[in-house]
């Protein structure tokens, strides 16, 4: 029997903290929170827990809190909004750099894409020593 909550399929054999954070919207603290309001142990593998307490929790994640599609569709709107009024950020997007002020010229290669190219220093090679 898999446990699924807002679409997504939990796995069984983790603790129930860990499990939520695979629900896109739901990390560590946000998962505490959910189980805390639900009155269901943290520690408690997903497994062990009663059909009821899994339904409190599904309850609670899919009333209170945007999750999975909903909240992709609302990030990747705010995204296409940022780009259409062409403000800093909206171009930085579009260029596909980082946004928050973190430095180009070393760094953000996961962004820019992996494209080492290294410069040829000065420096003679070992074996051709003159």
């Amino acid at each position: 029997m898999a446990i699924r909550i807002a679409g997504v399929n939990i796995p069984m054999e983790k603790k129930a903290a860990i499990a939520l954070t695979y629900i896109y919207g739901i990390g560590n603290t946000r998962s505490l929170k959910v189980l805390a309001e639900a009155k269901v142990d943290a520690e408690a593998r997903m497994k062990d827990l009663k059909e009821a307490e899994v339904n409190v929790i599904r309850e609670i994640v899919e009333k209170k809190y945007t999750v999975e599609g909903d909240l992709r569709r609302e990030v990747s709107s705010d995204i296409k909004r940022l780009k259409e009024i062409n403000c800093y950020r909206g171009t930085r997007h579009t260029k596909h750099l980082p946004l928050r002020g973190q430095r180009t010229k070393t760094n953000s290669r996961t962004v820019r894409g992996n494209k080492r190219v290294t410069a040829v220093s000065g420096k003679a090679k070992a074996g051709l020593k003159t």
